[in-house]
């Protein structure tokens, strides 16, 4: 039995253990200490910010960013279609309804002109969405300053989630830092992981220091535990924030090394008729988080679903592309302006094998047996 290979591991460096031990022996195990300080303003250096708030999960901070920003029950908020449901289930949180977008063909992430052509009608009606939540999917991020000019014509807030595009660049700053409120994933199996984490981020500090209240239940200040609003029991602890500090200091490898995945299988297959490659927008850097493809079965000879079992058989772990939120049970019933690009890509996207520490004789075990497919 061949050794399985998995779609995206975690890849631990030579720091994240000895800021562990550096917790324990401090005793700094509960979700405050000095990582998590450290760990905030590091992360600001990353990417370019001034504020931000270490959280438990990206989906904690997508919750905090749409309830800062005064989402209520009945509000409406636009949202990208093509992404993994944590983008979207916040909004219902709230009580909101998210309105689903269509994606392009140039990045995959939200069309521009569908947004326009929605807000513009929106506006005619007076039904204005309460935001804009936008998504960079799969390492690449959106086209956000076309996006940003649309809601700031109209005052509409942009939250941006960049859960899978850590360490990418659009037009040379970090996806993320553009809209009010940007989130970010340390999920097991983004480019860097601290176990489970997340970051909420934004050029606005009050809007950072509400998030770091909410976060640790709301608890007013008083000897006493008294509260006057509802909170959440959502910061990052210590210990986790230690091997996030040690993770951010092998991010451009990380990225470095994904995307040499990518080159690796963009040279091996993407001669293959009815094989097709996600693009790289001009307009910025791609991490490549998962190196996606399509596949046309009627040029391949195969369809997407074929080769990822045939891939399965091999013990490699490959995924379709996201399907899209418009099309899942749980979202039955709510609009989705367009749908045909994020459809296509859900029935013959696949994403193969992408994690950084991939060894060559890996990738080629991938390689083989997509191409022994079309022999």
């Amino acid at each position: 039995m061949p050794k399985q290979i998995l779609l995206s591991t975690p890849h631990m460096g030579d720091s994240e253990l000895e800021f562990v031990k550096e917790a324990f022996d401090t005793n700094w195990i509960a979700p405050v200490g000095p990582h998590v300080d450290a760990f905030e303003q590091e992360f600001c250096q990353v990417v370019g910010t001034s504020h931000a708030a270490a959280l438990s999960s990206g989906t904690a901070a997508l919750h905090l960013a749409l309830r800062l920003i005064g989402i209520e029950p009945g509000d409406e908020v636009f949202c990208s279609t093509l992404t993994f449901i944590a983008t979207a289930s916040p909004i219902t949180y709230l009580g909101a309804k998210p309105i689903f977008i269509d994606s392009d063909r140039t990045s995959w992430n939200m069309n521009p002109d569908l947004l326009q052509e929605a807000l513009d009608h929106r506006a005619k009606t007076g039904k204005l969405p309460k935001a804009v939540v936008l998504v960079h999917l799969y390492g690449q991020s959106a086209d956000i300053d076309a996006i940003l000019e649309i809601c700031n014509y109209y005052n509409i807030p942009l939250i941006e989630d960049a859960a899978e595009a850590l360490g990418a660049t659009y037009k040379g700053r970090s996806p993320g830092t553009f809209g009010k409120i940007g989130i970010y994933s340390f999920n097991g199996n983004k480019i860097i992981t601290t176990s489970g984490g997340g970051m909420l981020v934004s050029e606005a500090p009050d809007l950072v220091a509400k998030a770091r209240f909410l976060a640790t239940q709301a608890r007013d200040p008083a000897p006493h535990y008294q509260h006057s609003e509802i909170g959440y029991n959502y910061r990052l602890s210590n210990v986790l924030a230690g091997i996030g500090r040690g993770q951010l200091q092998v991010l451009r490898d990380r990225v470095n090394a994904r995307r040499h995945n990518f080159e690796v299988y963009q040279q091996a297959l993407g001669r293959l008729p009815g094989i097709e490659f996600m693009p790289e927008a001009a307009f910025g850097r791609s991490t490549r988080w998962l190196t996606c493809l399509t596949i046309d079965p009627k040029a391949f000879g195969c369809d997407r679903e074929q080769v990822r079992l045939a891939l399965a058989e091999q013990q490699i772990e490959a995924r379709p592309v996201w399907k899209p939120l418009h099309l899942q049970p749980v979202f039955a019933g709510c609009e989705c302006i367009g749908g045909e690009v994020a459809e296509y890509l859900f029935e013959t996207g696949l994403c193969l094998p992408s994690g950084s520490n991939l060894t060559p004789e890996e990738l080629e075990r991938v390689i083989e047996v997509v191409k022994g497919l079309k022999n």
